[in-house]
């Protein structure tokens, strides 16, 4: 098949390389696949933004603005089952593709490293989500759909700038950004090759 996808994508914040045309014909021949794996992405971002509440209850800021986030998710979770329902499509269990577990294997075990780490995985896969929604919304077929996924860019977008935050409130901006850099690079590694089921981070 010829790809009638633009081979040059918009650049997003902390991600070094955008997705590739490949990944967006596979969503969009595969949308049902994809709103079942978007659900249980919302379900599990709700699920981080809870656990590092409860990992760090005595950080004021990372839990009240990880509350926020939680609530959000949730709300998200809770639409997208909206969808699931209008097209008939019943909720179950997906083999999760290799992109969380990967980039979690490189997360540091001891503390403040594995704190200021969580939180930058965190906020690389809510940018990650953020660019994958709005190409979703850019090359989906059907308006009522593209137009939902649009609406949901902004909100991932301020999830990974408030995880961006909170990791530069409780560490040096320089140790950050050089952090950002590692795990960013094997952000886009891990996606550099398509993975054979449709998912949101395939």
């Amino acid at each position: 098949m010829t790809s009638s996808v633009p081979t040059s994508l918009p650049k997003i914040k902390y991600l070094k390389r955008p997705t590739s045309p490949a990944w967006i014909e596979q969503a969009i021949a595969n949308l049902d696949t994809i709103l079942l794996d978007h659900s249980h992405c919302e379900r599990k971002a709700a699920g981080v933004a809870l656990n590092l509440m409860f990992r760090y209850p005595s950080s004021a800021k990372l839990v009240r603005m990880l509350t926020a986030i939680a609530q959000e998710e949730l709300e998200h979770f809770e639409l997208v089952n909206q969808w699931l329902e209008r097209r008939g499509i019943a909720m179950r269990s997906l083999p999760a593709p290799p992109y969380g577990a990967e980039l979690n294997r490189h997360v540091r075990r001891d503390e403040p490293e594995r704190m200021l780490d969580l939180l930058l995985v965190s906020g690389l896969i809510e940018a990650r989500s953020h660019e994958r929604l709005g190409l979703l919304s850019q090359h989906c077929p059907e308006p009522e759909l593209a137009k939902f996924y649009h609406g949901l860019m902004a909100s991932e977008a301020r999830h990974y700038g408030i995880y961006w935050v909170l990791a530069t409130t409780y560490f040096d901006v320089d140790i950050v950004t050089r952090r950002l850099e590692e795990l960013a690079t094997i952000e886009s590694d891990i996606l550099s090759t398509l993975h054979p089921e449709p998912r949101i981070h395939s």
